[in-house]
């Protein structure tokens, strides 16, 4: 599982037949910092939770993106599974949703 950002959206008006009705989101890793990993490209997932632009996520990536509920037997590489509310490393909080 990664920790992502929300940078952007996809619109796709062609695309296979499963995919139709989901949102598809552009991400981004970060670190347990919440800073953008500039080693990493973003990706397209799709959007299981009802995630925006900014927010921090938690992405499924390879066969497991398909195990959520709108992905069953979906095409799909990448899942949005969850809204960080806040993060704890070492026990210090690094991040917390405003």
């Amino acid at each position: 599982m990664l920790i992502a950002r929300v940078v952007g959206s996809a619109v796709s008006t062609v695309k296979a037949g499963k995919l139709t009705g989901l949102k598809l989101l552009i991400v981004q890793e970060v670190t347990t910092s919440n800073e953008l990993r500039s080693d990493r490209v973003p990706i397209v997932a799709v959007d299981t939770v009802g995630a925006g632009e900014g927010e921090l996520v938690f992405v499924i990536t390879g066969s497991s993106a398909r195990y959520t509920d709108l992905t069953e037997g979906v095409p799909v590489d990448a899942s949005i599974v969850a809204i960080v509310d806040s993060l704890e490393v070492g026990g210090k909080e690094t991040f917390r949703k405003a």
